[in-house]
């Protein structure tokens, strides 16, 4: 970039000018009246006066222009010129197109600045910039980037120095590419090299270098010296509170770092310019070396405890012992045993200074109070109290008080300490002549219900009984709670507390295992079942899972017998629901859906109420199109039927069947089913269902309207005719036995061969009819190569061989019980081979294998791993009380059988127990000579049959299930929460206690609002508990916080305002009530119609915002009780004037008199009356100004009357109108000889746009297109037109 200049508009015409042809403006004004003899172009038009840019000066000429002041603007302009062997984009034919004109777009959008390119004469690039200078130091950077070829150089300077190049937070360095237009590179400091390189135009490179090397320049001029001073001496050089460094430092411009005393380090470092640095240090080495010649030091022993005082607050009193006497004293860190201080100075100073240390170690001293620790807030008092009785009269007296320590300390003056321990004594005393405290244990899981909602028990109590209790933490899980008060009080309290511990024993829990598709049903729509239950049985309360854990648990809690008369209740209902839940599904087409639901729901509650059945239809996002129906069979089937009809009286649903091989159904339908889904969208919508794979089923469903159903059958058969030509078929056959070795376990073997070949290959299923034909698809090499690989594997499998093993004969029983399964299965797996164990009764281990060798092979080595398990197999036993293992199973048993499948072990589950009340299963002694036996007495500590797991396998596989098993033993735990906040926890629609659910994979349950009940019981494993326990009580404090900001914002405040103001204190659309509203942050309610209270308005809000709201209402009261309504006459044929344009004119006045302008309506008697309101001295201002827009406007209006009277006479007289030839002039710029230029297009609107109509331009990388002033910077070559 070789130029860089800011331009003013006369400098930007001289530079246009220069590159362009003259600028050419045309305008039109009217019809020429003079038509024989028209002006010239130049005296109808004359040019804007042009600015001489040379050195000379040049008097301005004379005229309008000569005297319109300049105005300043945020607004600059820069022109920046490419030159051609720099341009990036020297393509003439694409010029202010492609890749260049992008790059101009995006600059624009990115710095919000303009740009306009040209071509000079030289070929090279001009660019013109406006816009603000940090936008346009922006565009600029960007154009030199990505316009302009890109050089770099490298600059070396010393390592030490780049760190001012990058400057603070890299600002400095930010600041130099901006302004050189470069991009600069400085190396890491781990870095050992010594070159910045830059990148950016010959010219910002050379800009840049030229600026690194200066900060380099001003660097070198500085210096840094290191030198060591004894760690003693340090207290001279900085002086009494850093007076004599602080002197040094503003001396000699220099810099001086002095460790602290604190740091245990000696370097002194001195930074600065090389002739102030040696000043400063000669200074600092002068102090020391007269300080070691004229100083001695002595050492005294001081207690540790009075070491702070001798320090005073942040070292204030050395300072001044310093300051005094100039000696200096080292006190011990407060890490350190000793109590040893040095004093150093001069020998005649130092008598001064110790009387000093002493003075200042003995005026303060520290005594203790002998105080039991669970007295010590009787002792402070509520709110500090008393204790501020004793520190208002001695404020310097420190009192502490230790948490778990039966004393307490005060420190401060010796004579102030001795008055505060007197008082403290006998404070002491008298509270425990008249104070006792207890201990009590209650298990903690009771605390919360102890206390109360929002501590009402527990305050009632404290009330009562005037006595103090203190309940521990949930976190702390103690049992203990301290009772602290009057000996009577204490007693009564510990009384009433165990009284209510007590009857919280006596509640129950019991988890009724319900499957889980029952629990809407028993929920009932909104509720209305569930309801009707917990009435029935008001003390249980019912928690249902959270449907997203699938849980078939339903906890029920409350007193032992009423917890068992609920469980029988559900049961039953249970019972009665297994029966009715027969089930069937409907398609119907999903645009009828919502035809089956009626308005409101009416159909769908119709055909569910009369056929007593549940319906459920897909959610409206959802692809299905089942409808299911549940309830008794005959029911069902009725609804169905009742469904259909109401589908066939809608529409003509047709529904077809197509015959498609199945091989080609993948083909057909597509990656991601991109094929089938064109189809369906092109043919209306209709719905094409293919079977699902593995079926073997050629069949292809289509449904929808007839006419889209048969054109979507011609595509699908179209469409299914083109992939059978293209795809190659090859058919090979195989014994049925063989098709699992060569599928192999898990499909291995023929993912194989697939992988290999990248052919499908196709097995028979169970259906098929001939069931040794294997069926590959694929194109023709590739089904060739798979046939051959298929081929051989099969050649392999028909070599028959005969091979014998030896099998332990107790073994032999496992492979040939329930009917050989194990045989048939070995079978089956290994390609059909034949295992044939020695008949009963015979005694010989000798088992024969018949197949294939390689089937053979791999059967025996099955054979040798089974027998390894058997002999390794034992049997264990796992405990778990019997009411977890419907939790252990899972759903349908899931989480069993995947234990079974982990660890390869078989585990079985007890008998369920027939006497759940806990009677011991034993049986019963015989009746011995007619009498009766004793009862037998059952072991309490013995396993009950019904607890024990049986688990079979290898040891440890048995070990590692067991572990796993009992790690899903659900745990529960009770939190405490307030009842008044369960609502909140819950969220909309339970989204609350959802989202919580899933993220701490646990089950919450949460009491029923009717029972009043503060205790919610989080249930899961282990692992979760701690962690919801945790989140729901962080949930509980973000909303106990909410509740308090809401009874802070629900103050209310009753104003009284007369009724007739309301309106303006409403405002225009409720203007003024909305800004009010909005600045205090409050609501703000007028009275309704019907209220009988008129003049009432009610703020809501925090009480300081009502305050304020209230004054500004009041404030708008007594200026619009000041108000004053004057009529006026103003002629109505200026109203239209006066109001304008949608009314902005009369409010622009309203709002600049602060009035209320009224005018009359249409058909008013005095069309011409018209009312101003507002503060007198505004209504006047506002009338006179009206008055004089009257006299303005009538001008224009007589005027007009004129004009139109004319023009009606002269359109009388002239029956044919001529047409007007617009405005002539003579040596106009297109009339000239060769010009290519045309007359300018009047009737244009964008070359003539009317006044206030704006015009929309095209965005260019030329920049706006400019109408009758030139047109900007033109390429040298092109010519300027109209």
């Amino acid at each position: 970039m070789s130029s860089v200049a800011v331009l003013t508009q006369e400098s930007f015409d001289e530079h246009r000018s220069g590159l362009t042809q003259p600028p050419v403006r045309v305008a039109t004004v009217g019809a020429s009246e003079d038509e024989t003899d028209p002006p010239t172009y130049k005296d109808a038009f004359p040019p804007l006066p042009e600015k001489s840019l040379g050195n000379e000066n040049h008097s301005e000429p004379a005229g309008a222009w000569s005297k319109i002041r300049p105005i300043k603007s945020s607004v600059i302009t820069q022109v920046f010129h490419v030159p051609l062997e720099e341009r990036r984009y020297k393509d003439m034919a694409q010029f202010g197109e492609g890749e260049q004109a992008k790059i101009c777009l995006d600059i624009m959008q990115k710095t919000g600045a303009q740009l306009e390119l040209s071509l000079a004469k030289d070929q090279g690039l001009s660019i013109m910039v406006s816009g603000k200078l940090d936008s346009v130091m922006k565009a600029r950077k960007e154009i030199v980037t990505r316009l302009q070829t890109q050089a770099s150089a490298s600059v070396a300077i010393p390592k030490e120095h780049h760190r001012f190049v990058i400057g603070k937070n890299g600002e400095k360095l930010q600041d130099l590419e901006l302004k050189t237009a470069t991009k600069i590179q400085i190396p890491r400091p781990e870095d050992a090299s010594n070159q910045i390189k830059i990148t950016g135009t010959k010219e910002g490179i050379e800009k840049a270098r030229h600026e690194i090397l200066l900060i380099s320049a001003e660097q070198d001029k500085r210096a840094v010296e290191r030198f060591e001073v004894e760690k003693a001496y340090h207290p001279f050089i900085a002086g009494p509170h850093n007076k004599v460094v602080n002197e040094i430092m503003q001396e000699t411009g220099t810099r001086i770092n002095i460790p602290p005393p604190s740091v245990n380090k000696t370097e002194i470092v001195c930074t600065g310019e090389k002739e102030q640095l040696a000043q400063a240090v000669a200074r600092i080495r002068q102090i020391y070396e007269e300080k070691k010649k004229k100083t001695t030091s002595i050492a005294v022993e001081v207690k540790k405890s009075q070491h702070k005082y001798v320090i005073g607050p942040k070292g204030n009193s050395l300072q001044e012992i310093l300051e005094r006497t100039g000696v200096s004293v080292e006190i011990p860190p407060s890490d350190s045993s000793s109590e040893t201080v040095i004093l150093r100075g001069e020998p005649e100073k130092l008598g001064q200074a110790l009387t000093e240390v002493y003075a200042k170690a003995n005026s303060f001293t520290v005594a203790t109070v002998s105080a039991p620790s669970w007295l010590h807030r009787f002792i402070i008092g509520k709110k500090g109290q008393n204790l501020a009785k004793i520190t208002q009269q001695i404020p310097k007296v420190h009192i502490e008080f230790t948490e778990g320590e039966d004393k307490i300390s005060l420190e401060g003056p010796t004579e102030d300490v001795t008055i505060a321990q007197q008082q403290m004594e006998a404070l002491v005393r008298d509270l425990i002549s008249r104070m006792d405290f207890t201990e009590i244990n209650i298990d903690h899981r009771f605390h919360r219900h102890l206390i109360g909602k929002s501590g009402a028990n527990i305050n009632r109590i404290k009330d009562q009984y005037k006595v103090s209790v203190r309940i521990p933490q949930d976190s702390e899980k103690s049992n203990q709670i301290r009772i602290e008060g009057d000996p009577q009080g204490v007693q009564q309290a510990k009384k009433e507390l165990l009284e209510l511990a007590s009857r919280m024993e006596n509640e129950r829990t019991k988890d009724l295992i319900i499957d889980q598709k029952f629990h809407r049903t028993i929920i009932g729509q909104k509720g209305e079942r569930i309801r009707e239950i917990r009435e029935k049985f008001p003390e249980v309360i019912i928690n249902f899972p959270d449907p997203a854990h699938k849980s078939d648990i339903v906890q029920l809690r409350g007193p032992k017998n009423e917890v068992e008369k609920c469980t029988k209740y559900l049961q039953k209902m249970v019972t009665e629901m297994t029966e009715n839940s027969y089930s069937i599904s409907v398609p119907i087409f999903k645009q009828f859906h919502k035809n089956i639901i009626g308005k409101g729901g009416a159909n769908i509650k119709k055909i569910r109420e009369e056929c007593n059945t549940k319906i459920d239809l897909p959610a409206e996002n959802s692809n299905s199109e089942m409808i299911v129906i549940t309830g008794k069979k005959a029911n069902c089937e009725a609804a169905r039927e009742r469904i259909l009809a109401i589908q066939k009286e809608l529409a003509n649903i047709a529904e077809l069947e197509v015959s498609i091989p199945s091989k080609l159904h993948n083909s057909l339908i597509g990656a991601k089913g991109r094929f089938i889904r064109s189809i369906m969208e092109e043919c209306g919508g209709v719905h094409i269902h293919f079977p699902s794979e593995g079926s073997g089923s050629d069949t292809v469903i289509i449904r929808g309207p007839a006419q889209d159903v048969d054109r979507a059958k011609k595509q699908l058969l179209q469409l299914a005719e083109e992939k059978q030509i293209k795809s190659f078929t090859a058919e090979l056959q195989a014994k049925p036995e063989y098709h699992k070795f060569l599928i192999g376990k898990g499909g291995v073997n023929i993912r194989k061969v697939r992988d290999q070949t990248g052919a499908r290959i196709i097995f028979p299923t169970a259906d098929d009819k001939d069931q040794q034909i294997i069926t590959i698809v694929g194109t023709e090499v590739a089904v060739k190569e798979a046939q051959t690989e298929l081929e051989n594997l099969i050649k392999g499998l028909d070599n028959i061989v005969e091979d014998t093993m030896a099998v332990d004969p107790k073994h032999h029983r496992h492979f040939v019980i329930r009917r050989g399964q194990v045989l048939r299965d070995i079978a089956e797996e290994y390609g059909g081979v034949t295992v044939s164990f020695p008949r009963s009764g015979v005694q010989s281990d000798r088992v024969t294998l018949k197949g294939a060798k390689e089937c053979v092979e791999a059967a025996k080595k099955r054979i040798t791993d089974i027998i390894e398990d058997l002999e390794a197999q034992i049997t264990v036993e796992c405990m778990i009380p019997q009411k977890y293992h419907r939790s252990i199973m899972g759903p349908k048993g899931s989480r069993i059988q995947q234990i079974t499948r982990e660890y390869n072990v078989q585990i079985k589950f007890p008998d369920r127990e027939e006497n759940p009340q806990g009677a011991p299963n034993v049986d019963l002694p015989a009746q011995e000579n007619g009498e009766e036996a004793p009862e037998p007495k059952a072991d309490p500590e013995s396993p009950k049959k019904c607890d024990i797991i049986t688990i079979s396998g290898r040891k440890e596989r048995c070990d590692a299930a067991t572990e796993a098993l009992r790690a899903l033993v659900p745990v529960s735990i009770e939190v405490d929460v307030p009842n008044d906040l369960h609502r909140y926890i819950i969220g909309q629609k339970g989204s609350g206690i959802r989202k919580m659910m899933d993220e701490f994979e646990v089950n919450i349950q949460v009491p029923a609002p009717e029972l009043q009940c503060d205790i919610i019981t989080i249930t899961g494993l282990s692992t979760n508990l701690e962690r919801a326990k945790a989140g729901l009580l962080d949930r509980v404090r973000e909303l106990q916080a909410e509740q308090e900001d809401r009874a802070l914002r629900s103050f209310k405040l009753l104003i009284s305002v007369d009724p007739k103001f309301h309106p303006k204190i409403i405002g225009r659309k409720g203007a003024v009530i909305s800004q009010i509203r909005t600045e205090h942050d409050v609501n703000i309610q007028f009275p309704d119609k019907n209220d009988e209270n008129q003049d009432q308005i009610m703020i809501t809000g925090y009480e300081r915002n009502t305050e304020s709201a209230r004054d500004a209402i009041m404030h708008i009261v007594g200026d619009l009780e000041q108000m004053v309504s004057e009529d006026l006459t103003l002629d109505h044929r200026v109203h239209a004037r006066i109001i304008g344009a949608r009314g902005k004119a009369i409010r622009k006045i309203m709002d600049e008199f602060k009035v209320d302008i009224r005018f009359p309506q249409s058909g008013a008697s005095d069309p011409n009356c018209v009312t101003v309101m507002g503060k007198p001295e505004d209504v006047e201002e506002a009338i006179y100004h009206l008055l004089n827009l009257e006299e303005e406007y009538m001008t224009d209006v007589a005027e007009s009357e004129v004009m139109q009277s004319y023009m009606k006479s002269s359109s009388q007289e002239d029956s044919k109108p001529q047409q007007s030839k617009g405005f002539v002039v003579r040596d106009a710029p297109w009339t000239a000889g060769g010009s290519n230029e045309k007359a300018p297009d009047m009737t244009s609107s964008e070359d003539f746009p009317s006044f206030g109509a704006p015009v929309a331009h095209k965005t260019s990388p030329w920049g706006p297109k400019r109408h009758g002033g030139g047109k900007g910077l033109l390429p040298a070559d092109m010519s300027a037109s109209c």
